[in-house]
């Protein structure tokens, strides 16, 4: 969050984290599959532990640590890297065990502003089995926590044209 602020401050553009919506949004790319490619994942799309499968996918290589955004040449539709696995990524929103309450509009899920209240994560890492890499996969950190499999990725709120 204070990447945020710094950045906003430095370009005089409003940054933030995304909201889990905008998040699971951006890595669809308007696909319905587990991944922007397709039904499964393999280790020449995506960074994660390919000791493990999923569904018809095949055993390949564990890199056993983050690699170079785009490392993989493999965008969805929006033009987005690295959206499944490499690291995990930090969303705005509170964690929430399920999408019972959750906003309509796609706006961060935030309870009474508390920093410390566990956070939500997406992407799935290098370190992770195919199946946390999903699309829809969801983990939960807590707000202090700092791990060497996270991240985040900035939104800018550009204003709408019509």
């Amino acid at each position: 969050m204070e990447f945020c602020d710094r950045l906003s401050q430095y370009t005089g553009r409003p940054y933030r984290l995304p909201s889990e919506a905008e998040w699971e949004y951006a890595a669809r790319a308007g696909t319905t599959t587990p991944f922007h490619f397709g039904e499964t994942i393999t280790s020449e799309l995506a960074n994660y532990d390919a000791n493990y499968t999923y569904g018809a996918g095949t055993k390949g290589i564990f890199r056993q640590k983050t690699t170079p955004v785009g490392s993989f040449g493999v965008a969805n539709a929006f033009g987005l890297y690295d959206m499944h696995g490499n690291v995990w990524e930090w969303c705005a929103d509170h964690w929430h065990g399920d999408y019972e309450g959750t906003p309509e509009d796609g706006s961060h899920w935030i309870e009474n502003d508390n920093d410390n209240q566990g956070r939500l994560l997406r992407a799935g890492s290098w370190g992770d089995n195919p199946p946390y890499c999903r699309s829809a996969c969801r983990l939960y950190n807590g707000a202090g926590d700092r791990d060497y499999v996270i991240g985040f990725r900035v939104v800018c709120a550009a204003a709408w044209t019509e």
